[in-house]
């Protein structure tokens, strides 16, 4: 006799308990990027996210709690989308400069569909951009979880296409200044939407970003190369 086995795996749904806490987690990033921590109420949060002021002490143990709650969710998130983007360790230390490359444009284009085109990413970089203003607990979990390993593995890919060596000055400087044209597209995005003409930015144009930032990404590779070929480096 066959032994039967359920065609779909099932999901177990969030408990009420977990739906409150994500809530809150939820409302406290909103809030916090908009108003600042110490701007913002237990209060408020609790109303934000349809929840009794009691749960924020139940579930984190406090305002504070909340916030490190809050800091986690982000690293959780970006290091998902990073993970999608350049790999736990960047790509096979075998890969070719061409493959490198490649994964180089792949990175900024999933960049830019995130940061740019995403609606979660605004309340994501509000709060970072509050916690690197005034700096606490929280930004040390997100630069440890999420800012310091992405980076490095950024330039690890940048060596692999260039040979340029992963630490130096000159290849940190230059992963800094790819990562922040794309974000200027999100703290910037009101003069941009503006100078440019549209109602949002969205698919559409975050591709036109995409292609943007591919050239510079592309010149810059040129420029490296050029340099490389005259210093009779292969």
């Amino acid at each position: 006799m066959s032994k039967k086995t359920s065609a779909k795996p099932s999901h177990r749904e969030a408990s009420p308990a977990e739906q409150t806490r994500a809530a809150l987690v939820h409302a406290a990033l909103k809030l916090f990027g908009r108003q600042g921590y110490d701007g913002t109420s237990t209060r408020e949060i609790a109303a934000e996210a349809k929840a009794n002021i009691g749960s924020i002490a139940y579930h984190f143990g406090g305002k504070e709690g909340l916030r490190t709650a809050a800091a986690d969710y982000i690293v959780d998130t970006i290091q998902t989308i990073a993970g999608q983007a350049v790999g736990s360790q960047g790509i096979g230390s075998q890969a070719g400069p061409e493959a490198a490359r490649a994964q180089l444009f792949a990175a900024l284009e999933r960049m830019v569909a995130f940061i740019v085109a995403s609606p979660q990413a605004g309340e994501i970089v509000q709060f970072v951009l509050r916690e690197l203003s005034h700096p606490t607990a929280a930004l040390d979990r997100i630069y440890a979880g999420v800012f310091e390993p992405t980076h490095r593995r950024l330039c690890m890919i940048w060596e692999q296409a260039t040979g340029e060596p992963a630490e130096s000055e000159r290849t940190r400087l230059t992963v800094f200044t790819l990562i922040g044209q794309v974000i200027y597209f999100r703290i910037g995005r009101e003069a941009v939407m503006r100078r440019m003409g549209w109602r949002e930015i969205g698919e559409a144009e975050a591709a036109k970003v995409v292609a943007v930032a591919s050239d510079n990404l592309g010149a810059i590779l040129a420029a490296r190369s050029n340099a490389a070929r005259k210093e009779g480096k292969p």
